[in-house]
């Protein structure tokens, strides 16, 4: 039986990103990965995280990869300057650094393309995946992109998910409440696994499919 993966924020930490998938996982082709967001900003090497994917990708594994508020702000940047200064200051400097750019026009054109082509949503039979969550006080959750990107609203209407488990991030969450969670409609997989500086967090996560056991790295980049 294939097994599927869901591995939370990973923010620029490429060896610990690397390690969860290589060491901990032992990725095979047969497996299917969902990333759900956050692969750049804040870490130190948001450009190995994404070459990494790439990597993998070519060699024939399946990675299925959601975005990210991060990754919206990093689209939008060129946008207008107030964008640009507003992804600046929420990490897209040390992403910058990680291309050796000092401006967004240096970055190559392969690496946007992929934040463009990374989705906002994808349903299974019995899995939501999405970044941040779903706005359940929308008459259709599944049309409002923008709170795919950004809600913290801790609200959730069963019926809405239609019997089926959602999986996010994009909200941190200490170690030990992501380990507790055995919530039957939804769970956050986000560690704050660049936040290494407080105990709490500086962890990357996956949770293994349909059993849902919880895989744990500690950062390693910091």
């Amino acid at each position: 039986m294939a097994r599927a993966f869901v591995i939370g924020d990973i923010h620029g930490c490429s060896k610990t990103f690397t390690k969860l998938l290589l060491e901990e996982i032992k990725i095979k082709k047969t497996d299917r990965v969902y990333c759900i967001g956050d692969y750049i900003d804040r870490g130190n090497d948001s450009r190995g995280v994404i070459d990494l994917i790439i990597k993998l990708r070519l060699k024939g594994y399946k990675i299925h990869t959601l975005r990210g508020n991060h990754e919206q702000m990093m689209i939008d940047a060129p946008l207008n300057e107030i964008k640009l200064n507003h992804w600046l200051k929420n990490g897209g400097l040390n992403t910058l650094a990680s291309f050796k750019a000092k401006k967004l026009n240096e970055v190559p054109d392969k690496y946007i393309s992929f934040l463009k082509k990374t989705k906002h949503l994808i349903v299974t039979n019995k899995y939501i995946f999405v970044h941040a969550g779903l706005n359940f006080k929308a008459a259709n959750p599944f049309k409002d992109k923008e709170s795919m990107l950004w809600v913290r609203d801790s609200s959730l209407d069963a019926l809405k998910l239609g019997g089926r488990l959602l999986i996010h991030g994009h909200s941190p969450v200490s170690l030990n409440s992501i380990l507790k969670q055995h919530n039957e409609y939804r769970i956050n997989i986000d560690a704050g696994c660049v936040f290494s500086e407080y105990p709490e967090f500086g962890h990357l996560i996956a949770v293994s499919l349909p059993d849902l056991k919880f895989i744990q790295v500690r950062n390693i980049d910091n």
